[in-house]
C-alpha cells in the first residue's frame, strides 16, 4: 500500500501514483510547495495506519521528522500508537555502535522498550522478536549506496515480517545524492551479502521506500517463498514534494549523521567516491580526521605528489586541494581534500576506481595480487563485479576503469528503464 498525500487514504501497491508536486499557484505568484518526509505525512493523516496495533520501530539518530523531533517520541507520545518494542540497525539506534561492531538486545534507559538488535546475533529478526507486534515501522535515512547497510537491514526485517504476517509501514526519506544519478558496477550474484543485498548499482538513485516496493512487487529479490512475499503486507508513506533532482539542502533538512563516519553531507558524497578506492593498498580516505571519505593520504607520497597525480585524472566535477587535518589523536595530517565543483558532471564512482588502478601503479608488488582470500572476498562483496577484479588483478597499474565505466553505464540504464514503474516521485 501506498498512502496517497492528497486523499488520506489506502491504494494498492500495484498503482502507481506521481507524487511529486513541486509548485502551486495563487494568483500569478508562483509558490513553492513544502516539503515533507513521510514521518511528517504520517502525522499529518493523525497515524491512521497505525491505530489499534501494536507497534515495533527500527529507526536510528537520523529518524526525526521535519521539526527535529525523533521518530520514537513522535510515535511514544501520540494517543494514536501503541509503541511496543524498538529495533536497531548497525551502529544501534542511538548511532554511537562502532561500525562492523556486534550489537546487543538490551532495555532502553530512555523509553524502557526492549530494544532487538538487528547487528548482532541475529541480522534478521526472530519470530520471537515479532510476536508481540502487529506493525514493524521502518524510518531509516540512506545514503544512496548500495553497501550501505541500512537497506539491508529493511531487506531482512521485510522478509521476516512477512514470513510471520506482520505488516511493515515504510517511512520513505530522501535519497540525498539525489534521484537521479546511478553509478558503478552491478552486483553479481555470487558476492550478494550484507553490504550488497539488492541486485542494483553501487549508486542506487532510489529512495528507500521505494527500494521496498520494487523489492514486494518483483519476484527473487526478497530471499522467501513466493507466497510470503505475495501475502506480506506492506504500506508506504510517501514524502511530500520531494523531486529526483533535489539535493539534499533543496529539502531544507538539517543533516544528522546517519553513521559515525558519515557526519557530514561531505561525507555523503566521499562514501561512494573513495569507500571502494581505499579498501586495499595504502590509500586512506579521512576516517579519523573532521573529512571522512573526503580526505586523502597515500603512504609514501607527498600531499603534492597526490594532488598531481589526481589532477592528471582530469575527473569531471572534481578539483583537489592540499590540506592540513587534525586526526583523532590531535596530531597533524597534511593530505588531498577533494572538492565537488559541478553536481552535474560527477561521476560518483569513478574516482574510487582511479584510487584502485594508482595503487597498483604506485605499490610493489600490487596489493591486489597480494591480498588474502578474506580480503578478496570482503572486496568483491563491495565493488560486486568478478570481472572488474579479474581485470585489476591481471593488468595492475595498465588496468583501464573507463572501457569498464561505459559498460557500467549501459548497465545502469537498463536497470533504470526497469525500476522507473516503482518510482514514487
Amino acid at each position: 500500500m501506498i498512502i496517497r498525500n492528497f486523499f488520506n487514504s489506502l491504494i494498492p501497491t500495484n498503482f502507481f501514483l506521481s507524487i511529486s508536486i513541486s509548485c502551486f499557484l495563487i494568483g500569478s505568484i508562483q509558490v513553492e510547495a513544502k516539503f515533507s518526509l513521510g514521518i511528517d505525512y504520517l502525522e499529518e493523516t493523525n497515524f491512521s495506519i497505525l491505530k489499534g496495533k501494536k507497534v515495533g520501530l527500527l529507526t536510528h539518530p537520523a529518524g526525526l521528522n521535519s521539526k527535529g523531533i525523533s521518530t520514537v517520541d513522535v510515535l511514544r507520545k501520540t494517543s494514536q500508537v501503541d509503541l511496543v518494542a524498538l529495533f536497531g540497525p548497525e551502529h544501534g539506534i542511538y548511532g554511537d555502535e562502532k561500525a562492523a561492531v556486534p550489537v546487543e538486545d538490551k532495555i532502553d534507559q530512555k523509553t524502557g522498550l526492549p530494544v532487538y538488535s538487528l547487528y548482532g546475533k541475529y541480522r534478521k529478526p526472530t519470530a520471537n522478536m515479532l510476536a508481540k507486534i502487529d506493525s514493524l515501522v521502518i524510518d531509516l535515512q540512506d545514503v544512496g549506496v548500495r553497501c550501505y547497510t541500512y537497506i539491508s537491514c529493511m531487506r531482512y526485517a521485510m522478509e521476516a515480517c512477512f514470513e510471520e504476517g506482520v505488516q511493515v509501514v515504510v517511512l520513505d526519506r530522501p535519497n540525498p545524492l539525489g534521484g537521479m544519478k546511478m553509478a558503478g558496477p552491478m552486483i553479481d550474484e555470487k558476492w550478494m551479502s550484507y553490504v550488497g543485498a539488492f541486485p542494483m548499482p553501487f549508486v542506487h538513485a532510489m529512495t528507500i521506500g521505494e527500494i521496498a516496493l520494487w523489492s514486494k512487487k518483483e519476484s527473487g529479490i526478497l530471499q522467501i517463498s513466493e507466497k510470503a512475499r505475495k501475502a506480506g503486507q506492506l504500506a508506504i508513506v510517501p514524502m511530500k514534494n520531494w523531486r529526483r533532482t533535489m539535493t539534499w539542502p533543496q529539502t531544507g533538512l538539517k543533516w544528522v549523521p546517519t553513521s559515525p563516519n558519515i557526519p557530514t553531507l561531505d561525507s555523503v558524497a566521499g562514501y561512494p567516491m573513495t569507500g571502494l578506492g581505499a579498501q586495499m593498498g595504502k590509500f586512506k580516505h579521512g576516517i579519523g580526521t573532521p573529512q571522512p571519505f573526503r580526505f586523502l593520504t597515500f603512504e609514501g607520497k607527498t600531499s603534492i605528489e597526490l594532488k598531481s597525480a589526481l589532477d592528471a585524472l582530469n575527473l569531471g566535477g572534481l578539483s583537489f586541494q592540499v590540506k592540513t587535518l587534525k586526526n583523532s589523536a590531535g596530531k597533524n595530517v597534511e593530505g588531498v581534500y577533494i572538492v565537488l565543483n559541478d553536481w552535474n558532471s560527477w561521476r560518483p564512482t569513478e574516482l574510487a576506481f582511479y584510487m584502485m588502478k594508482l595503487s597498483a601503479q604506485w605499490e610493489t608488488p600490487s596489493p591486489f595480487t597480494q591480498a588474502k582470500d578474506s580480503e578478496i572476498t570482503l572486496f568483491n562483496k563491495h565493488v560486486g563485479s568478478t570481472a572488474w577484479w579479474s581485470h585489476l588483478f591481471d593488468s595492475g597499474a595498465a588496468c583501464d576503469p573507463k572501457k569498464f565505466f561505459t559498460k557500467w553505464d549501459m548497465d545502469t540504464k537498463s536497470f533504470q528503464s526497469k525500476i522507473s514503474k516503482y518510482h514514487l516521485y
